[in-house]
């Protein structure tokens, strides 16, 4: 069960659109030497506090839509953990009006989807339907977010489903390691919470625990909602207002996530899978937040060191050595410092060869840094495979726009994006290798057959912390 966490893409990352102004506007998308453009929206305030972000887009006759609330996992009550996923998943399964199957029923008869999710920072979702079906699509969509009413027996259902999703989750390792890393990296901070919960944290949620945390987080002054697709701006602010007007809660003002604490020194934890014949590995650190200064760089030199697949990771593990399929290396940038990693998998009987490896690397990129052929070639690389033609549609700009004035970037993000990676020198990149890529200080999570890889895990950290993978939670 790969953990549910925004892990925002340099995709995301480097295009945006924000400005803190009630109303923003900038030119159709283009690559340019001045960089790129997102169409014109308009950002409006409802009297209730909900952010609204309308994009006229005539190209198709669809609308969507996607809502951001400032409610994620990190608001989850301590041994409650999924409780955030599982009040978004709910939304769907019964309104005042509306049974689940009814829900289900109006939505395909107009062709429309409603889907939700829940990450660390957030809970969201996004909804979809025809020009000709606005008027019944934000009937729906509006009764889904305002009048939800939580069936216990669909909570019943889910919670049990889920439960049974994490013990078959853990019969494949590469499904659970990311929760493994992220709870032994962060420890006690709120990032380090599985987001979908664990066996025990989900059987002690309740339908009351559900209800109390929509009425906490689902609040208009908690809410974004970006529209965008075929409507007329102006028309399609009254529907919303005339739909979303009159949601009064004050709701609980969002968790304060503090900044996690880096992980000091070398130190391992060796889940113990007894029947696998590979190891899964995680190696890595605290990152950085979103909003990092140096996140432009930061990206262009993760590129090279194992954002794509001629990475130096994954050429030396996969390319050339054989050792696995695919290596890669990722930070997570949210709202507080997430994590940054290195993932790879390889068979039991050549770990210690990958880990070697995969550490050589590592201290190969601080010694030797980059090349100027090596930067240019990132810099290509990725004004190559940006945007526009990744966010050419009404449902990824709706995305982005709720995302990114989430995160309060402005249009400069985009603005200058291309001249940021331009102005990139090999002097920044070794400040940012020095800075940002841990090398002494590493936190190890390993997944294997401890019998076969235990001697293997004592090599690379003084102590190492040992747990069945068949012990509830991560």
């Amino acid at each position: 069960m790969k953990k549910t966490i925004v892990q925002f893409s340099s995709l995301l990352m480097l295009v945006v659109v924000m400005c803190g102004a009630a109303s923003a506007q900038v030119t159709p998308a283009a690559k340019s030497g001045a960089g790129l453009r997102m169409p014109p929206y308009r950002k409006v305030a409802l009297k209730n506090g909900m952010t609204v972000l309308l994009m006229e887009r005539r190209q198709v006759p669809l609308v969507s839509l996607n809502y951001i609330v400032r409610a994620g996992s990190v608001s989850d009550p301590k041994g409650k953990e999924g409780l955030a996923s599982a009040t978004a998943a709910l939304l769907r399964k019964g309104t005042k009006t509306r049974t689940a199957e009814q829900i289900s029923q109006q939505l395909d008869f107009i062709g429309a989807s409603f889907t939700t999710f829940a990450n660390a920072d957030l809970s969201g979702g996004r909804a979809e339907f025809m020009k000709k079906d606005i008027a019944k699509g934000l009937e729906l969509f509006a009764d889904l977010l305002l009048n939800p009413t939580f069936p216990q027996d669909e909570v019943k259902k889910l919670i049990a489903q889920r439960v049974d999703g994490v013990r078959a989750a853990k019969d494949r390792a590469q499904n659970v390691i990311p929760e493994y890393y992220h709870a032994f990296l962060f420890g006690g901070h709120p990032y380090g919470r599985p987001v979908g919960g664990d066996e025990r944290s989900l059987t002690a949620i309740t339908r009351d625990d559900i209800a109390a945390f929509y009425q906490s987080g689902y609040a208009p002054g908690n809410m974004i909602l970006a529209v965008v697709g075929d409507f007329n701006a102006a028309e399609m602010e009254k529907m919303i207002s005339d739909r979303f007007g009159n949601w009064i809660v004050k709701g609980a003002a969002p968790a304060a996530i503090p900044a996690p604490q880096m992980a000091s020194g070398k130190r391992l934890l060796l889940v113990d899978k007894p029947d696998s014949t590979q190891t899964y590995y995680m190696i890595g650190n605290t990152g950085v937040a979103r909003t990092n200064d140096d996140r432009v760089g930061i990206e262009i030199v993760n590129t090279l060191f194992g954002g794509r697949f001629t990475s130096m990771i994954n050429s030396a593990l996969r390319i050339k050595s054989g050792l696995t399929y695919g290596a890669r290396s990722e930070f997570e940038m949210m709202k507080a410092p997430g994590a940054f990693y290195i993932s790879t998998y390889t068979r039991n009987e050549s770990t210690e060869k990958a880990i070697d490896m995969t550490l050589d690397v590592l201290r190969q990129l601080h010694e030797k840094g980059i090349t100027e052929e090596e930067l240019r070639s990132a810099k290509e690389y990725i004004k190559g495979t940006l945007p526009p033609q990744r966010l050419e549609t009404n449902d990824q700009l709706a995305a982005l726009l709720t995302e990114l004035e989430f995160y309060g970037l402005s249009d400069a993000e985009i603005n200058d994006y291309y001249t940021k990676v331009d102005a990139m020198t090999l002097a920044d990149s070794r400040r940012i290798i020095k800075q940002y890529f841990p090398l002494e200080n590493l936190a190890f999570v390993l997944v294997g057959n401890a019998s076969d890889i235990g001697t293997v895990a004592k090599k690379y950290a003084p102590e190492v912390k040992t747990k069945s993978i068949v012990e509830p939670g991560f």
